[in-house]
């Protein structure tokens, strides 16, 4: 593999999967889904302030566009050209890369009353927008 991929990849997808990717953040951290756990496990009051960084939202949104970018080069590379390809791709990517640094990260992270916690719904996060970023770029080659 080599850069000139990106001339290749379908950029409306990696701009469309990774808006997906981050936009489920908004439902995975909410209150009602693992928010109030996540804030347990990390020990801080996570509650948005008043005035917010517009950083905030860039760095994952950043973050969520590079891990995104390059599970499209990934993809094209393997020639991942159906969504059910795309839904293993992400899935690979998730298990295989975002699980074990979150965990590792995680289990070494002793500033947080519940670590493991932590790091496992950030994890799940991570696995389940990239299953949904996959799908979304095998669906659109």
């Amino acid at each position: 593999m080599n850069l000139s991929v990106l001339g290749d990849l379908n950029w409306l997808a990696v701009v469309v999967a990774t808006i997906a990717y981050f936009g489920l953040g908004a439902v995975w951290y909410a209150e009602y889904a693992f928010g109030r756990a996540y804030q347990r496990a990390s020990g801080q009051d996570l509650s948005p302030p008043e005035k917010q960084s517009a950083a905030v939202f860039a760095v994952p949104l950043l973050t969520c566009f590079v891990i995104t970018l390059a599970t499209a080069m990934l993809g094209h590379a393997s020639g991942t050209d159906n969504i059910m390809e795309g839904l293993l791709l992400g899935m690979v990517v998730g298990i295989g890369v975002a699980l074990p640094v979150r965990m590792v990260t995680g289990s070494y992270d002793m500033t947080k009353p519940a670590p493991l916690t932590f790091a496992a719904i950030g994890a799940g996060y991570h696995i389940v927008g990239l299953t949904l970023a996959g799908a979304i770029l095998g669906l659109w080659v």
